[in-house]
């Protein structure tokens, strides 16, 4: 009787694991990046101002539920994060303005890790929902991409960035983010919106505090499906 009370309480178990991890999703998604950047505030009008640089965004998930609305969403992924500094000037040429200028791209190519908890909204065909955790990221690499200006853009001049010296490769941020689900056979297609929220200083200097920190809007198309028949 024991044996059979123990097989019993054995294959419950099996079957209970077994559809507790049918509804574990994996999924991937991809999108493109807006970076941005914090500016000093000391700093005022003494340098340009800071525009949004676009880039690349993807990443693979795991969707694990964690209540009947709630679920943990881990990511690795990659973003380009950075930010674009415009300068010019308009040269007059016997009444003819000629504009010059030069356009200065930041660009860093990150591994990305956000650890994110998904709150859905409702039920039925099409699902409403919330994100938000926290995200660490490593900068692989950086360039700084020059292109002059004038009647005509050149080409891009890059320089390499020195991580190790003033540039910090770290980053901690916070995620937050709305996107709808659909539903698609098994699966389910889903678009998503973003804000990533910088911490860490990027520039780090031993006088000056420089508040430079990392910021984004990404917007992103994406399927998951569950594992584990």
């Amino acid at each position: 009787m024991k044996r059979i009370l123990l097989a019993g309480a054995v294959a419950f178990g099996l079957l209970t694991a077994q559809t507790s991890f049918a509804q574990v999703q994996v999924g991937i998604r991809g999108g493109a990046n807006w970076g941005f950047a914090s500016k000093p505030e000391f700093l005022g009008n003494l340098t340009p101002t800071l525009h949004p640089s676009p880039g690349p965004m993807g990443a693979l998930f795991l969707d694990v539920p964690v209540s009947e609305r709630v679920s943990f969403r881990p990511e690795i992924g990659y973003v380009q994060k950075g930010f674009v500094v415009k300068e010019g000037l308009d040269l007059n040429l016997g009444g003819f303005e000629l504009p010059i200028g030069a356009r200065i791209a930041y660009q860093s190519q990150n591994l990305e890790v956000p650890l994110l908890l998904k709150v859905n909204l409702s039920d039925g065909a099409v699902q409403p929902y919330l994100i938000a955790g926290p995200s660490v990221g490593y900068a692989l690499n950086g360039r700084i991409r020059t292109r002059a200006t004038a009647l005509f853009t050149t080409k891009p001049f890059d320089v390499d960035m020195n991580y190790g010296g003033g540039m910090s490769r770290w980053d901690i941020s916070g995620v937050g983010g709305l996107g709808l689900a659909f539903d698609a056979g098994a699966g389910k297609f889903f678009v998503e919106g973003r804000y990533t929220h910088g911490f860490t200083r990027q520039v780090q200097t031993p006088v000056v505090n420089v508040n430079v920190r990392n910021r984004g809007i990404g917007v992103s198309l994406g399927y998951s499906f569950p594992i584990g028949y």
